[in-house]
C-alpha cells in the first residue's frame, strides 16, 4: 500500500473512527434500556426523510445537501419524540413493538417514496451501507464537531441519563419525567444518528452501535470497562475492514458490518478461555 492510497483513506479510515466513538457510548444506554432497534428505526426514519426531501424540487436532488440533512432531522425527532412518549412502566405495549413497527413503516414508506425516483436503486444502496469511502475531509471534521457537542451534553447531564436507562422504574417512582429526559436523550440521539446515516448508511451505523457495546458485555459489567473495550474493536474493526475493503476490492461499508459480525464471533467464541467463570 503506497502512500498516495494511505492518504485517500485517510477520511474514511478517521471518520469511521468518529462514529465509532459517539456510538460506543450511546450503544450502551441503548443496550441497557432493552431498545436494540432504536437505533436502527430512527436511522430508517432518517433515511425516509431524506428521500422525501430528494423528490422536492427544492432539494437540487443532492443527497448530502442542507435541505436534505434538516428534513431527515426533522423526521428523526419526530421518532425521537414518539419513542420518548410511548415508554412507560405502566405501558400495555413494549417500547420495542412500537420502535420495530416504527422501522418497518418507515421502511415501506421509504421504498414507496424512492420508487418514484429515477436512482432507486443507487439510493437504496447508499441509505443501507453508506458510502463512507467517498467521505470528504470538511465532513469528517464538521461531524467530529457535532459528536463534541454532542458528547458534551451527555457528560452534563450523564448522571441523569445513566440513571434512567440502568433503573427507570426507580426514576420512575421518585416523579422525574421520563418524557422529558427520554425527549432529551433520543433528541441528541437523532443528531447522531442522522449525521452517521448520511455518512455511512444504516447498517454500519446500526452495527456501530449495538456490535461493540454487545461485544464489550461478554467481558466487563463495570460500565468504564466497556466503554473502553467498545472504543477499542470499534477501531480495531474499523481499521480491519477498510483494509479488507481494499485488499478486496469489496464496498467498504458492506465490508466493516461483516468484519464487526466475524469479530463479535471470536470475541464469544474465545471468552470461555480468557474468562472461564464468566462463562
Amino acid at each position: 500500500m503506497d502512500m498516495s492510497m494511505l492518504v485517500f483513506l485517510a477520511p474514511c479510515f478517521v471518520a469511521s473512527l468518529v462514529i465509532a466513538g459517539i456510538h460506543a457510548y450511546l450503544g450502551i444506554h441503548v443496550v441497557e434500556r432493552g431498545v436494540i432497534f432504536v437505533d436502527l428505526s430512527l436511522a430508517q426514519i432518517a433515511a425516509f426523510g431524506a428521500t422525501i426531501a430528494l423528490l422536492m424540487p427544492w432539494s437540487g436532488d443532492d443527497p448530502h445537501g442542507n435541505a436534505v440533512y434538516w428534513t431527515s432531522l426533522a423526521f428523526t425527532f419526530l421518532g425521537a419524540a414518539i419513542f420518548a412518549t410511548i415508554r412507560s412502566r405502566r405501558a400495555r405495549i413494549p417500547q420495542e413493538a412500537i420502535i420495530g413497527i416504527s422501522y418497518a413503516v418507515a421502511s415501506a414508506a421509504t421504498i414507496l417514496a424512492m420508487s418514484k425516483s429515477t436512482h432507486e436503486s443507487e439510493h437504496l444502496k447508499d441509505m443501507l451501507v453508506g458510502n463512507i469511502l467517498a467521505v470528504s475531509w470538511t465532513e469528517v471534521w464538521q461531524t467530529a464537531l457535532l459528536y463534541v457537542v454532542i458528547g458534551a451534553f451527555h457528560v452534563i447531564f450523564r448522571k441523569r441519563f445513566l440513571a434512567i436507562s440502568l433503573n427507570h422504574e426507580g426514576i420512575e417512582r421518585e416523579g422525574v419525567s421520563l418524557r422529558f429526559w427520554d425527549f432529551l436523550f433520543y433528541a441528541s440521539f437523532g443528531f447522531v444518528v442522522t449525521r452517521s446515516v448520511s455518512i455511512a448508511g444504516v447498517l454500519l451505523v446500526f452495527c456501530y452501535l449495538i456490535v461493540p457495546s454487545v461485544a464489550a458485555m461478554l467481558y466487563a459489567d463495570r460500565l468504564s470497562t466497556r466503554l473502553a473495550i467498545g472504543w477499542g474493536m470499534g477501531t480495531v474493526v474499523s481499521a480491519l475492514g477498510v483494509y479488507l475493503s481494499l485488499l478486496l476490492d469489496l464496498p467498504t461499508g458492506a465490508t466493516i458490518v461483516c468484519t464487526f459480525g466475524l469479530v463479535l464471533i471470536i470475541m464469544a467464541a474465545v471468552r470461555p478461555l480468557i474468562q472461564p467463570s464468566r462463562a
